[in-house]
């Protein structure tokens, strides 16, 4: 099940309160300025900056590549 568009376009990080990029086939939301992720579980996004994930370059990259090969926008502009 997606997230519905009226959530994404109000969700933003936690700590910079910036957009995120919603990855649903990876359940996750992208904060890409902080290289941080926030997992959707139950069809809930978890956030809570204690909860989130950091990644490495490596995966900040094969994340970004997703987001820009799938044209995802950002929750908000």
């Amino acid at each position: 099940m997606s997230l519905a568009p009226a959530l994404l376009e109000i969700l933003a990080c936690p700590e910079d309160k910036g957009a995120l990029y919603y990855l649903e086939a990876e359940s996750l939301l992208y904060n890409p300025r902080l290289q941080r992720s926030y997992a959707i579980r139950d069809d809930i996004p978890v956030m809570l900056i204690d909860e989130s994930t950091t990644v490495d370059a490596d995966e900040h990259g094969r994340l970004m590549a997703v987001i820009g090969d799938a044209g995802i926008a950002p929750t908000f502009s």
